[in-house]
């Protein structure tokens, strides 16, 4: 491994992928990342927050008066799917959990 004056280094000196993920987070987090990750493979999901989140936001955003519709085009998720998740969480409600 080859040890470098970091004080130095610039986003433009950096290989690659490190190079634009240093021109959004700095050097500094690209070095973290580097040092821990170096030589993984690392997949992005397109989403970002977990399902679990999502669905618990939908619950507290609808009891706080927001509608089906606001909340499928808010999530991009169809309004079938945005009903499913209350009608689960109310069901959950009457067996207690």
């Amino acid at each position: 491994m080859i040890i470098l004056d970091n004080k130095n280094l610039k986003c433009e000196n950096l290989n690659g992928s490190y190079s634009e993920l240093a021109t959004i987070l700095g050097v500094e987090a690209v070095l973290k990342i580097h040092s821990k990750y170096r030589g993984t493979q690392i997949f992005f999901p397109v989403e970002l927050s977990s399902k679990d989140f999502i669905r618990a936001q939908i619950i507290d955003e609808f009891n706080n008066g927001s509608s089906v519709r606001e909340l499928a085009a808010k999530y991009g998720y169809t309004e079938k799917w945005v009903r499913k998740i209350l009608k689960e969480k109310n069901e959950n409600d009457l067996k207690g959990g």
